[in-house]
Order: C-alpha cells, then sequence, then structure tokens
C-alpha cells in the first residue's frame, strides 16, 4: 500500500479528493483520562475550581472538531454536520472515558476530526483539574469506528 501524503519524489503534500464521491461519513473515536478517585470526585460531585468540567470538555471537543484542518497540515476543511462528545466518569478506572462522533456528506473522511474532539476533550479535563491531580494520564485514544466512502467500514476489534 502507497502513502497517499506523498507525492512521486517522497514530499509531503495534500490529497487531491476533487474526483471523490460525496458520501455520508462518520467515524467515532475514543480517549480516556485516568486520576486519582479524589480528582473524579471533584467532577462527579461538582467541586471543581473551575467549574463543570465535563462540560466545558465537551465544548472543546466539538470545538477541536471544527478546527481539526488548522492543526494537522495536511488534513483537509471539512463541512462538518454533527459533533457528539460523551464523557462519562468511570470508578473502575478511575477517571473519564470519552467517546466522540463526527458527520459529514463529504470526499474523504472524518476519523482525524473525531480523533481530534476526543484528544481535546481529554486535554481540557487535565487542564480543569490540573491544580489537584498533576499525575493524571491521558491515553487510549484510537478510533473505534470510521464508516462511508470508497474504503468501507471499519470497527477497531476490541
Amino acid at each position: 500500500m502507497s502513502l497517499t501524503h506523498f507525492d512521486g519524489e517522497g514530499r509531503a503534500h495534500m490529497v487531491d479528493v476533487s474526483e471523490k464521491d460525496f458520501t455520508d461519513r462518520i467515524a467515532t473515536a475514543s480517549a480516556q483520562v485516568k486520576m486519582l478517585p479524589e480528582t473524579l470526585a471533584h467532577i462527579t460531585e461538582g467541586t471543581a475550581k473551575k467549574g463543570d468540567v465535563l462540560g466545558v470538555a465537551r465544548l472543546a471537543g466539538i470545538m477541536g472538531a471544527k478546527r481539526t484542518a488548522d492543526l494537522i497540515p495536511l488534513c483537509h476543511p471539512l463541512p462538518i454536520t454533527k459533533v457528539a462528545v460523551d464523557l462519562v466518569p468511570d470508578d473502575t478506572l478511575p477517571g473519564v472515558r470519552i467517546t466522540a462522533t463526527v458527520k459529514t456528506n463529504g470526499q474523504t473522511g472524518v476519523e482525524m476530526e473525531a480523533l481530534t474532539a476526543a484528544s481535546t476533550a481529554a486535554l481540557t479535563v487535565y487542564d480543569m483539574l490540573k491544580a489537584v491531580d498533576r499525575a493524571m494520564e491521558i491515553g487510549d485514544i484510537k478510533v473505534l469506528v470510521k464508516d462511508g466512502g470508497k474504503s468501507g467500514r471499519y470497527e477497531a476489534q476490541p
């Protein structure tokens, strides 16, 4: 398989998608933020000094998806039709599990937008709680589902 972001001389370039069909496309990505149980309590009890951690992180994730082409050099700006970011406190982690789903009708997929949404939400959780827990860990960032376009459906194996 050849890498599409390089030309014949090995130079990076933005892929030409002008000949691709417009199709419905969707991608879902995940991330998690591990933290101390007492840090998680600030989220679940609403006592974080910076405010509503999950609400602010949800908005940050949505904004991140919309700004992906500004952050990732070879991504196309896309007409995003939906972004949903879910943040769920999980005592067994302990921490927050994040899932981001992005949709478009376009000529290229939205995996990078979903990954950026999940990552931005995770970074925001860290930012809002770093004063009480600098040892939080952001991880397990991955694409869970990608569908639409010529390459069809991809689902991560559990």
